[in-house]
């Protein structure tokens, strides 16, 4: 026993005194700093900080600035949040496949952030200095911009609706829901009250400006099928009064919804008419692996009623958390 308690001293001892030795060498011999060394040990330090952030927000989190007033007021233009990117799978890249998300399916009425199916992309080295930028920055710095200066949204965040097997359709605004199986809609109301789910989607167009709205859309139709306006009943006309010192109608769906009607009315053997109409009219079917994403901001929204449902595996995360401005931090999960 005194023979290993020995040898452990002695061990000890010898790497102590080795250590000691080395350090008194490098401090006998300590370069001189220099400005080119110390801004090469910047630059390295600041490299390793972007390369850490980006790995963070493709893997883990990611910081997300609100650019648009879609899902207000569950979150408003400028709000930031938290978006988990483990919550469906791992993205191996940005836009790329994911891995570990067989068990890891988009639940019903979750906030989910996904690849805007319209983006108008600058080219891939843009894109992808676009991106750097915005994630090694957390949000802070965003190059990617419209012609009109406002922000270009990559990535979209709206509430998950409608799923696999069902049909969505709007009535005057209203989302009307058809289960799976089933034959019958569903107002959403009603839908979101039988499952207990959260308040979030709401309106802000009054009922009283629909007959307008249709009007305009009708009368819209007319002048594309080159028939004249006067030619148009007269309740039409009067209906169109009430709004027609508007510059934009206050729910484009329905103006385009009653826009097909009156064409494909006018012409029903054009299958153009035919189809376009019949889409507003039936709904949106969901198919296998897609999801129906649609705005809180029910009125103010572009969401799955323009471009349709998209697909599970570009939805690459999940608001969870709010973090600005300070008097709105809080969880957000399904909320």
């Amino acid at each position: 026993m005194d023979e290993m308690l020995t040898f452990l001293e002695e061990k000890t001892v010898r790497i102590l005194t080795r250590h000691k030795a080395q350090k008194a060498y490098e401090l006998a011999n300590k370069k001189p700093r220099t400005v080119m060394g110390e801004i090469k040990g910047w630059a390295d330090a600041l490299v390793f900080a972007v390369f850490a952030v980006l790995l963070i927000n493709q893997y883990i989190f990611q910081l997300f600035l609100i650019p648009s007033p879609s899902m207000v007021s569950t979150m408003n233009v400028g709000d930031r949040v938290f978006v988990s990117k483990t919550i469906y799978g791992i993205e191996v890249y940005p836009g790329g496949p994911k891995i570990l998300s067989k068990n890891r399916q988009v639940q019903r009425d979750d906030i989910i952030t996904f690849y805007n199916p319209e983006y108008d992309s600058k080219g891939p080295f843009f894109d992808i200095l676009s991106q750097v930028l915005y994630m090694g920055t957390f949000s802070l710095v965003n190059i990617d911009k419209n012609d009109d200066g406002s922000v270009a949204e990559r990535l979209y965040v709206k509430r998950a609706i409608g799923f696999p097997g069902e049909v969505v359709r709007f009535s005057e605004g209203n989302a009307e829901i058809r289960k799976a199986g089933s034959v019958d809609f569903v107002p959403e109301e009603s839908f979101r009250h039988d499952l207990d789910l959260v308040e979030g989607p709401h309106r802000s167009v009054s009922p009283s400006d629909y007959p307008g709205i249709k009007a305009w859309g009708s009368l819209f139709g007319y002048k594309e099928v080159s028939v004249p306006a006067q030619n148009a009943p007269s309740y039409l006309a009067s209906a169109y009064a009430t709004v027609q010192d508007d510059n934009y109608p206050d729910d484009m769906y329905q103006f385009e919804a009653s826009r097909t009607r009156t064409k494909n009315l006018f012409d029903p053997s054009n299958f153009s008419y035919r189809s376009e109409s019949a889409r507003y009219r039936n709904g949106t079917y969901i198919p296998t692996g897609r999801v129906l994403p649609l705005g809180d901001n029910r009125d103010n929204s572009r969401d799955g009623r323009y471009f349709g449902p998209v697909l599970q595996k570009k939805i690459n995360g999940s608001v969870r958390f709010r973090f600005w401005p300070f008097k709105s931090i809080g969880f957000l999960g399904n909320k």
